[in-house]
């Protein structure tokens, strides 16, 4: 299986523009041979908390039905970050689109404190089967909680997949965790993050994929859009650009 972490640059509320890119991000992840790919955390409005509110949605919305299409024809799963409605308010979410079957929705359960004067935490974090491989996922603050990953190790996880949007702070943080708890579970380890302004912080992309060693098998700059794409089966992985 080929999974693609999408390192793309989103414009704060755009949703249309936003959309637009990321069908152009798919179109290319399937002439690649790509079975899944993964967007950063709020990829469809960008990083945006004070948005959230006025943005969000639900999963069934039509404007989501091109990547719903996208799936169908060409047998890809699609992971795209987006707010979405809850009861008791906003989760900060991934909508997964798989071939043929029914829209899934993962919603982030471990907020940062800045996060909670806008967002609401869910316990709605299904696990992803594709291929014969069960798919940890995890949303940015909550991939650094060490109880998040050892849930996932729980959920007899084949892989783990952190979409996140982090400044160069985070980054760091996360190329210190993610090596260390990858090879302590043996459990590869792949990192999708967003470039450009986000709220009042610079996502620096550095997207990367450890293995179950906790090596560095590949990585993004920070500053380029580009796909860095995991072949679980030979254990490698090979980089693009957007646009080559």
């Amino acid at each position: 299986m080929k999974i693609c972490i999408a390192q793309i640059k989103s414009e704060s509320g755009n949703i249309p523009k936003n959309i637009q890119n990321h069908l152009r991000c798919i179109e290319r992840a399937v002439e690649l041979h790509a079975d899944f790919i993964v967007f950063p955390e709020l990829s469809i409005t960008n990083y945006e908390p004070r948005l959230a509110n006025k943005l969000a949605t639900v999963v069934e919305d039509r404007i989501f039905n091109p990547f719903q299409n996208l799936s169908d024809k060409n047998q890809i799963t699609i992971g795209v970050g987006m707010p979405t409605k809850a009861p008791n308010g906003i989760h900060i979410s991934m909508l997964v689109f798989q071939p043929n079957k029914e829209r899934m929705v993962y919603s982030k359960s471990l907020l940062h404190s800045d996060e909670l004067a806008y967002f609401v935490s869910s316990t709605n974090q299904p696990s992803l089967k594709i291929k014969g491989k069960n798919i940890a996922l995890g949303i940015c603050y909550e991939t650094l909680q060490r109880a998040h990953f050892v849930k996932a190790v729980q959920t007899n996880a084949d892989l783990y997949i952190a979409s996140v949007s982090k400044p160069d702070r985070g980054t760091h943080k996360a190329y210190v965790h993610f090596p260390l708890v990858a090879k302590e579970f043996e459990i590869p380890i792949l990192m999708c993050n967003s470039i450009g302004d986000s709220a009042n912080f610079v996502a620096n992309g550095l997207s990367s994929v450890w293995n179950k060693k906790g090596e560095l098998l590949g990585q993004l700059d920070k500053d380029t859009q580009g796909f860095l794409i995991y072949d679980t089966e030979k254990a490698i992985t090979t980089s693009y650009g957007v646009d080559n």
